[in-house]
């Protein structure tokens, strides 16, 4: 089957602000057709997520099934809880043209670059420890532990920047988001995707 929608997998560690460049982006570029892969989590709902909206809320033992049913295309094992793609309902969206965004941490970057040719990965960073550990407490979503946790395992965590395509540095967030839409437009410009789009177009101007 002729995957003709773009896979983009965005990494960061917590607190980079890579879900609220995610949600701008498509709000405001809706022509691209973009959209947010849901994942499966076992960890609890947060008062302010939604059920199907934000993640798709299941128990460990109902993942641990999915995974022998290799329902997945990508999971991993974060802080105790387990996170993972829908093998079924990424490939319906590719099937169907729909460009989709990944937010997933380099551990299912790495088997989904396995798994599916032409993806794009983009990893984001924050402008200091000290700028992200602010972060951290000021959305106010994780006990001190935790949040303890997340900077103990940043250094771990940023150490596979260098196998992804792009880098972006979320410093100021407008122009974060600037160089998120230089990248996707770009993607969407290669030979590989205009090809598919315009196969037609450029079979037609090829006849003699």
């Amino acid at each position: 089957m002729k995957k003709s929608g773009t896979l983009f997998i965005i990494s960061a560690p917590s607190g980079t602000g890579k879900s609220s460049l995610i949600k701008s982006f498509i709000n405001q570029e809706k022509s691209l057709n973009m959209n947010i892969s849901i994942s499966f989590t076992t960890r609890d709902i947060r008062s302010q997520e939604i059920n199907g909206v934000d993640y798709n809320f299941i128990s460990k033992k109902k993942f641990k099934l999915m995974i022998y049913k290799r329902k997945f295309l990508e999971y991993a094992k974060i802080f105790n809880h387990y996170y993972g793609t829908s093998l079924k309902d990424i490939n319906l969206l590719l099937s169907k043209g729909k460009n989709i965004f990944l937010d997933i941490d380099w551990q299912g970057a790495q088997q989904i670059k396995k798994k599916i040719s032409n993806v794009k990965s983009i990893f984001l960073l924050p402008p200091s420890k000290k700028e992200l550990f602010l972060r951290l407490k000021k959305r106010n979503q994780d006990n001190k532990q935790v949040i303890l946790n997340r900077m103990k395992n940043f250094s771990k965590e940023i150490k596979h920047y260098l196998e992804y395509d792009y880098l972006i540095i979320n410093d100021k967030f407008n122009l974060a988001l600037s160089h998120l839409k230089s990248i996707i437009t770009s993607c969407k410009l290669s030979i590989y995707y205009q090809n598919i789009k315009y196969k037609d177009l450029i079979n037609n101007l090829l006849k003699k």
